[in-house]
């Protein structure tokens, strides 16, 4: 059986395995296992009787065996102590600090008094207030945890749709896995090895521009339908300007990241890992001055561990996988199956993203990059001409660095996408649970509106690309 074979049939069961249940990690990992031994067993001739014979197991250990339990203990050590994956959890501890210093609550009181008079004010105050919080914090499930207490008892004491203001959380939650610092960005950028700030330098204008379409969206709604979200006044000037100054604390710590990634004005002040290293220490003083005790940091420093062990593992697991992928050179296989393919490279790049859509039914966003992109990416790259290509020569009209931003993006934001799609919509469970009051199934209900914004968000940046690339151009 030739190594192609080999691979389908090893992908095939871990598809079914992560169908019937089981957790990404570990269904990669046992997968790519399996998959290892199974080409060391076919490279070196081995017959399948062996297996049935005492004195086989030696030569089986120091053969097939042997060789993949090494491989298996090394590749994740070797891929995970990189610098790079150190932003995640300091991007992570960034978002829980901000929320034991109140800075979330600020954020939403600001937003609050500018915004609320709109029709559906409230809803789109806290769409703007989870991007300016997904500006100091990397990680969607906390956006959605934190204003699920914050967001959601104002909007239902101003008479909200229940469903809509769980959904209007949920989907503003996801603009964290676009939004820098994002711990998304940084695993596209290390599986597909490429800079990391310039991919999260990229991620600012779309994820501003995803908020101003859930924003417009809303507002529509609440035009169309006045029960859902009534606007909410009463505010003075005054009241206005008072609420400024708390907030901006988020405002400096974006900026000195920003400084820290591209300086406009001149060098960069340092790596993408000390900007996040600094930004935390930042938020961290500001949380001291805000009060916090030995608790708070406590909780603070705990659920940031639980959710980088929880990413981590993943990121093991799947690592794994993908060196058997390398070896039964499946990537290779599916490039040059679909650069064969008589069809518009623009055609081939949608059908994937809709694959993304539907995979993400079923899988969890980062799981789901990490499975996929060891082979899709190097698919995309053939299409738009290889690594190397000019703009000039290229499929997307874009060199072979900028496709792979761009690119980068358009499945971050499908990852956006998975993260309120039902029945996996991860957003979705942690607002449910956050609150009695509601259950999963009302908030899926109240995420639908934003398929569609989600939708024409990916359609205009798909069509323009130039919305993904004219910042990091700058760099």
């Amino acid at each position: 059986m030739d190594n192609i074979t080999i691979g389908l049939w090893v992908t095939s069961g871990m598809l079914v395995m992560v169908v019937l249940g089981m957790r990404v990690a570990f269904a990669a990992a046992l997968a790519g296992f399996i998959g290892i031994i199974w080409i060391f067993w076919a490279k070196m001739g081995y017959a399948p009787e062996k297996f049935l014979y005492w004195n086989e197991r030696r030569e089986i250990w120091d053969g097939a065996l042997g060789k993949s339990i090494a491989i298996a203990g090394s590749v994740p050590h070797s891929k995970v102590s990189s610098q790079a994956l150190s932003l995640i959890p300091t991007f992570i501890l960034i978002g829980y600090l901000a929320y034991y210093a109140k800075l979330t609550t600020a954020l939403f009181e600001a937003a609050k008094r500018w915004i609320a008079w709109v029709p559906g004010g409230l809803a789109v105050s806290t769409i703007f207030a989870t991007a300016g919080f997904a500006a100091v914090s990397g990680a969607s499930v906390a956006t959605a945890a934190v204003f699920a207490r914050i967001a959601i008892p104002e909007m239902l004491k101003a008479g909200y749709n229940k469903q809509f203001a769980a959904g209007v959380v949920a989907a503003g939650g996801t603009l964290a896995s676009l939004i820098p610092p994002s711990a998304i960005l940084v695993i596209y950028a290390i599986i597909v090895e490429q800079d990391v700030g310039k991919l999260l330098l990229a991620g600012f204008i779309p994820g501003a521009f995803s908020a101003i379409i859930y924003g417009g969206m809303i507002v529509g709604i609440a035009v169309i339908f006045k029960s859902v979200g009534p606007p909410v006044t009463g505010f003075t000037w005054r009241e206005r300007f008072e609420s400024l100054p708390p907030a901006l604390p988020i405002v400096a710590v974006v900026v000195i990241i920003i400084f820290f990634v591209y300086n406009p004005f001149g060098d960069a002040w340092g790596t993408p890992t000390e900007g996040g290293a600094v930004g935390a220490f930042i938020v961290f003083l500001m949380a001291l001055f805000r009060g916090m005790r030995w608790p708070e940091l406590k909780s603070a420093l705990l659920e940031t561990a639980k959710l980088t062990v929880m990413i981590f593992t993943i990121i093991w697991g799947v690592l794994i996988y993908v060196r058997f992928l390398g070896f039964a050179d499946l990537p290779g296989a599916f490039s040059d199956w679909i650069t064969s393919l008589e069809m518009s490279p623009w055609l081939i790049l949608i059908c994937i993203l809709l694959a993304y859509a539907v995979l993400g039914m079923f899988m969890d966003a980062i799981g789901m990059l990490l499975l996929t992109l060891p082979v899709v990416y190097p698919a995309i790259m053939a299409l738009n001409g290889g690594e190397a290509v000019t703009a000039a020569e290229s499929s997307f009209g874009m060199s072979g660095p900028m496709c792979a931003i761009w690119f980068g993006i358009l499945v971050v934001k499908m990852a956006e996408f998975c993260l309120i799609t039902p029945p996996i919509g991860l957003n979705c469970f942690v607002v449910a649970g956050v609150r009695d009051d509601l259950t999963v199934q009302d908030v899926f209900k109240g995420v639908t509106p934003f398929f569609v914004a989600d939708a024409v968000t990916i359609a205009l940046l798909v069509a323009f690309p130039s919305i993904v690339l004219w910042l990091p151009s700058l760099a």
